[in-house]
């Protein structure tokens, strides 16, 4: 006996005794992981998505664009993600710009501590502390990551338009190797900001703005550099942490493909860890079979969505990918020409 369906591993499968399936003997992260795509509910879907993600890192040429939403980095999880990067379990990512400041400020030595989601946060205002629930951070050392973000604008030539990718890859190049930017730039994996105004960038920016150093930030050029990644990449893969403004501004790409007459079908492996359902009708939330009605997803695509916390998800994830061994061996490699790409898959050095 047979099941399968939307937003389910798309394996045919035999039915198992689930009371079974999970005992008590020490397991390594990845066989956790390979035992809980036995399960039912999300502890299935989280099993399953490691086993969609393994598959994706084994083919031979697609792109894995990995949409960032949510406090990740104030949570705890730079480094996790910096290791996803570096070891090109993904090869184009989309953040939002609190993020990639949060990252920033890290890699200035800024550090975010665990507190008391319970505070006064009154009192807490009075001793310049900023909570994110039951992390605090420094609105001084915050502040410090503004004017550092300032000061590197008027480093910039004011006749030039930017993209974001430009702006995050040159900024990558004075931050340490583990920070999502530094270990971006060292492996050359863009990172777009669609959002860079709505985050504390777009706040050191207007201070530099207002000191007469005006740069302007071309986002329509974001929205033509990353389809054009969707448009030669030979199969794509999503991978949504949270949804928000990252999970459409890379869904949309297969629309502007499809417009240009340079459509490929819709992506061909689709993860999400989010907590947003979707019967309220927002995208955070939206299935991907409904993204196969835009053409966004293709029907044939394996399709994961879990519903869970992405701060427990990803750590459970990135660790049973680490420990399956496998390695991407032809990532994409992107070269830049006047906003014009190319694009080829090379053997990793």
């Amino acid at each position: 006996m047979e099941m399968t369906g939307n937003d389910h591993d798309d394996r045919s499968c035999d039915l198992e005794n689930l009371a079974t399936t999970m005992g008590m003997e020490g397991r390594s992260v990845y066989k956790l992981a390979r035992d809980m795509a036995k399960l039912g509910f999300q502890a299935g879907q989280l099993g399953r998505s490691v086993e969609a993600w393994q598959k994706m890192l084994t083919e031979e040429e697609i792109t894995i664009f990995l949409g960032l939403a949510g406090a990740m980095v104030p949570a705890g999880l730079r480094k996790l993600i910096s290791h996803m990067i570096s070891e090109r379990m993904v090869d184009c990512v989309v953040s939002t710009g609190a993020n990639l400041f949060h990252d920033l400020c890290e890699g200035l030595g800024v550090v975010h501590y665990r507190g008391d989601p319970c505070a006064d946060d009154a009192a807490l205002r009075e001793e310049g502390i900023d909570r994110i629930f039951d992390v605090y951070v420094s609105e001084a050392g915050l502040q410090s990551g503004d004017r550092y973000i300032a000061e590197f604008v008027k480093t910039l030539d004011p006749s030039q338009t930017y993209s974001s990718r430009e702006l995050m890859e040159m900024l990558g190049q004075n931050m340490p190797a583990h920070t999502l930017l530094g270990s971006a730039s060292r492996a050359g994996v863009p990172i777009f900001v669609p959002a860079l105004s709505d985050s504390s960038i777009g706040i050191g920016m207007v201070l530099a703005w207002r000191e007469g150093h005006r740069i302007v930030v071309d986002q329509i050029r974001d929205v033509d550099e990353i389809s054009q990644i969707t448009e030669k990449s030979s199969q794509t893969g999503v991978v949504f942490v949270g949804g928000g403004v990252p999970k459409n501004f890379i869904q949309q790409t297969k629309v502007v493909a499809d417009l240009c007459g340079k459509y490929r079908g819709g992506h061909n492996y689709a993860i999400q860890y989010t907590i947003d359902p979707p019967h309220f009708g927002g995208l955070s939330g939206c299935t991907f079979s409904e993204g196969v009605s835009w053409g966004k997803i293709s029907k044939e695509a394996r399709m994961i969505q879990v519903f869970v916390d992405a701060t427990i998800a990803l750590p459970i994830v990135v660790h049973a990918l680490d420990e399956s061994g496998t390695r991407r061996k032809t990532p994409p490699r992107y070269a830049w020409n006047e906003g014009e790409l190319s694009l080829a898959y090379e053997e990793r050095r």
